[in-house]
């Protein structure tokens, strides 16, 4: 029997979404403002104060969050359970340099419960990278 699957689900981790744009900028900067207070408090909601500690847990604007992986420059991964659902979603958060003034910046989320939630994260994602690329162009 075929094996039908909606656009975005995966086997084994619910529905995820990946949005990724790349912006003229430094690997270094962009690191810089995906974890300044600023950075932090657009995509991840505002909190008094987030340290991207391995094992750190937090309530922001949006929901709960717990911070998993820190790779300096590269990688964070978290868990974000927004207010409204369920279960923890997983967020990975990548930096991607591809010259010296050429930075992808990429938002994959996994775990989703269902595909009006990765339509939802889909467009909020897409919306975070539009506001990430006007700040970064002042």
């Amino acid at each position: 029997m075929d094996d039908q699957r909606i656009i975005g689900q995966t086997k084994d981790v619910g529905f995820q979404v990946g949005v990724r744009r790349t912006f003229p900028v430094s690997q270094e900067k962009a690191w810089e403002f995906i974890n300044s207070k600023e950075g932090l408090d657009l995509w991840l909601g505002e909190s008094p104060s987030i340290i991207l500690k391995p094992g750190q847990k937090y309530i922001t604007r949006t929901g709960k969050v717990e911070i998993r992986i820190v790779k300096p420059l590269e990688q964070l991964r978290l868990t974000w359970q927004k207010e409204e659902w369920e279960k923890p979603s997983t967020v990975q958060v990548r930096i991607i340099s591809k010259a010296s003034n050429k930075t992808t910046i990429s938002f994959h989320q996994e775990k989703l419960s269902d595909k009006n939630v990765r339509e939802e994260m889909k467009v909020y994602w897409g919306e975070i990278l539009d506001e990430i690329r006007d700040r970064l162009q002042n």
